[in-house]
C-alpha cells in the first residue's frame, strides 16, 4: 500500500475519536474519518505506517444504513462535530462500544454492569459556553473554530452546538471590530488586540455574558460596543474584558475587568443557585449535567448522616447539589477562583455543611487523611488525564464505604478503575451520558463499592 492508492473498503468499526476504521484485501487497518459503519467505500491513501494506514473518502459506493444528511457547512473542517452524518442511535451505540471496549480492554475488567447511554433530549444548541477565536483577513476579522490538530481558524457563522443568540454577539462583535479598525491577535508576531471572543449563557435564568480576550487591557471605544451589545441582546447581564498578553495556547488570562453589569451570572441546576463567572467550571450542557449529577446522588447513597469528600470540586456543583443529603461537605479545587466561586455559592443556598480546600487534590487528600478525616463517600470528577495513582491509593487508605468516579475520558476511567479492583474496590456499575452529542465524547458516572 502506498500514498495515493484508491482502495475499496468496507467500514466495520469506530475509533475512539470518531473515525471509522476498515481493513484492507491485505490486512492493513485503515482509518477514515466521516465514515460510518457499513459504508462501502472507495478511499485515497494518505498516509501508510507499518500495521495501518489513514484515508479519505473519495467515493461512497454503497452507503450505510445510518447515514444521514449532514446538516452543518463547517462539518468536516472545524475541529468540533464528528457525526453529523449519522443518526443519533448509531451514535450512543458508538460511544457505548467506546465505554464498553475500554472498560474490558484497558480495564481488564469483564461482566461489569454498563448501563444504556443516558440520550440528550436537545441534538443542537445544547452548549452554554464558546470560545471562538478571530482572525484577520482581506474583509476584516471573522470568528470561527479551530480546525482538527491545528491553530488553523475556520470561519463558521452559525454553530448548531451554540444558541442562537450566540450569533447575535459574534455579528456585532465583528462589525464593532472592523468599524474601528481594530485587529485580531496573531499568534505568529505577539500582534494584534482581540484574542478570543468568550460567551457564556445560563438557560434556566437566560442570562448572556460576552467577555473579551484581548492582548492587553481593553478595546477602544468600549462604550460603543457596549451600547451595541445592550441594544440587541435584552438578556445581556455582564461585560467582561479579559487581558491575556502571554504567549500562550491558554484562553483566558488571570485578570478580568467588568465594564458593564455584574461579573458572573447565575443559573440554577439541581434546584441550586450556582454564580457562573468567566474562570468558573461549568458544565456546556446544562440539561444533561442535571441527569449526570442525579445519576452520582443515587450511586452515592447518602443517609444524611456522612461526611462526603468532594476532589476536583470546581465551583461546587456536584458536592453542593447533595450537600442536604450529608453530614459534612468538604470539597478540594486547585483554582483559587473556583474556590472562591463554591463559598459564594454554598451561601447563595443557604448551605452551611460545606468546607472548600484550595490545592492539589492528591497533596489534600493526603493531609486530609493524616489529620484523621475518613470520608463516608468520595466523589471525583478529575480532568481527562484522569486520577494520579498516588491519590487512588491514599482514597483507598482512607477507607470509604462508596467512590463515584464522574469521568469526561473511557480510557483514563478504565485505568483507573483496574487500580481500584486492586485496592479491595468493586465497580458496580457505569452510566454513560451523553453531554456532547454529534462530538466522540462521553461522560460516566461509576460506584465502587468497597468490599466488606
Amino acid at each position: 500500500m502506498n500514498k495515493n492508492d484508491i482502495i475499496k473498503l468496507k467500514i466495520t468499526s469506530m475509533t475512539a475519536q470518531g473515525s471509522g476504521v476498515g481493513k484492507s484485501e491485505d490486512g492493513i487497518v485503515v482509518f477514515v474519518p466521516f465514515s460510518a459503519i457499513g459504508d462501502m467505500l472507495e478511499v485515497r491513501i494518505l498516509k501508510v505506517k507499518k500495521t495501518y494506514a489513514y484515508g479519505k473518502i473519495e467515493k461512497i459506493i454503497a452507503p450505510s444504513d445510518n447515514r444521514i444528511e449532514n446538516d452543518c457547512p463547517a462539518f468536516g473542517k472545524c475541529g468540533g462535530c464528528a457525526y453529523r452524518h449519522i443518526d443519533y442511535n448509531s451514535e450512543k451505540e458508538i460511544k457505548y462500544q467506546r465505554v464498553k471496549d475500554a472498560v474490558e480492554r484497558i480495564g481488564g475488567l469483564t461482566n461489569i454492569k454498563i448501563n444504556e447511554v443516558v440520550g440528550n433530549d436537545r441534538l443542537n444548541r445544547y452548549r452554554n459556553k464558546a470560545q471562538l477565536p478571530c482572525r484577520n483577513t482581506e474583509n476584516g476579522i471573522e470568528f470561527g473554530f479551530y480546525a482538527n490538530h491545528s491553530h488553523r481558524i475556520i470561519s463558521c457563522g452559525d454553530c448548531l452546538l451554540q444558541p442562537e443568540s450566540f450569533n447575535k454577539v459574534m455579528e456585532i462583535s465583528r462589525e464593532f471590530m472592523n468599524d474601528t479598525a481594530q485587529t485580531a491577535y496573531d499568534e505568529k508576531t505577539g500582534k494584534g488586540r482581540l484574542r478570543h471572543l468568550y460567551i457564556r449563557y445560563a438557560k434556566k435564568t437566560n442570562e448572556l455574558m460576552v467577555c473579551y480576550v484581548v492582548n492587553g487591557n481593553g478595546l477602544k471605544r468600549e462604550d460603543e460596543l457596549i451600547k451595541a451589545l445592550r441594544d440587541n441582546l435584552p438578556n445581556l447581564k455582564s461585560v467582561i474584558f479579559n487581558s491575556n498578553r502571554e504567549n500562550t495556547n491558554v484562553v483566558l488570562g488571570a485578570k478580568n475587568r467588568t465594564a458593564y453589569g455584574k461579573d458572573y451570572i447565575e443559573d440554577i441546576l439541581c434546584g441550586k443557585k450556582f454564580k457562573i463567572s468567566p474562570l468558573s467550571f461549568y458544565q456546556v450542557n446544562r440539561d444533561q449535567a442535571e441527569k449526570l449529577y442525579t445519576i452520582a446522588r443515587n450511586y452515592a447513597d447518602l443517609k444524611g448522616n456522612e461526611v462526603l469528600l468532594d476532589l476536583y470540586c470546581g465551583t461546587g456543583t456536584i458536592g453542593l447539589s447533595m450537600a442536604d443529603k450529608c453530614k459534612k461537605l468538604i470539597g478540594v479545587e486547585i483554582i483559587e477562583d473556583a474556590v472562591k466561586d463554591a463559598y459564594k455559592n454554598a451561601e447563595l443556598n443557604g448551605i452551611n455543611n460545606a468546607e472548600f480546600i484550595c490545592g492539589d487534590a492528591k497533596f489534600a487528600a493526603k493531609k486530609l487523611k493524616d489529620d484523621g478525616t475518613n470520608p463516608d463517600v468520595i466523589i471525583v470528577d478529575p480532568p481527562r488525564k484522569g486520577l494520579d495513582s498516588d491519590l487512588i491509593n491514599t482514597i483507598a487508605e482512607m477507607n470509604p464505604d462508596r467512590v463515584v468516579y464522574v469521568s469526561c475520558d473511557s480510557e483514563t476511567l478504565a485505568r483507573d478503575l483496574k487500580l481500584f479492583t486492586e485496592n479491595n474496590y468493586s465497580v458496580k456499575e457505569i452510566t454513560p451520558v451523553d453531554l456532547f452529542s454529534r462530538t466522540p465524547h462521553i461522560e460516566n458516572v461509576c460506584m465502587l463499592k468497597k468490599h466488606s
